[in-house]
């Protein structure tokens, strides 16, 4: 399974699991294996440099297990198969939006008239509170 041109994941890294869904498909939901449980060991992963695997622990938040492995459950639609194709979809999208480097925020400090502006309505506004209260003879 292609990532992108340097990030590849081979079958063997993955495993999916089949169970029945709940919601709608009257008795076929009953009889019928048709959710997926996709999990990639990605800790374990040879494919995954690790920077990529950091980032993707912090995007993939509670999908993300003890074990170090991602773990993407679809019951979207009624095929097991279209079920299994939107499972792999959303692993893609998972890893290539770990892929990508945040960029670095360069600090700035305020302009010294921004700096006067605040503390004059600070004061402006200290003004008014002080004249609250009870009127002396």
């Amino acid at each position: 399974m292609r990532i992108n041109d340097q990030i590849s994941i081979e079958e063997w890294e993955l495993s999916e699991q089949f169970t029945r869904a709940s919601g709608p498909g009257g008795q076929n939901v009953n009889k019928v294996s048709t959710a997926v449980e996709l999990r990639f060991e990605a800790e374990r992963s040879p494919h995954l440099p690790d920077a990529v695997k950091r980032r993707l622990k912090r995007v993939a938040g509670r999908r993300w297990t003890q074990e170090g492995a991602v773990v993407i459950f679809v019951q979207d639609t009624r095929s097991q198969a279209r079920n299994r194709e939107i499972a792999r979809e959303r692993l893609v999208a998972l890893i290539q939006k770990a892929t990508e480097k945040p960029k670095r925020r360069v600090p700035t400090r305020p302009t010294r008239a921004s700096i006067r502006r605040r503390i004059d309505a600070k004061k402006a506004r200290g003004e008014v509170k002080k004249m609250r209260g009870k009127v002396e003879d």
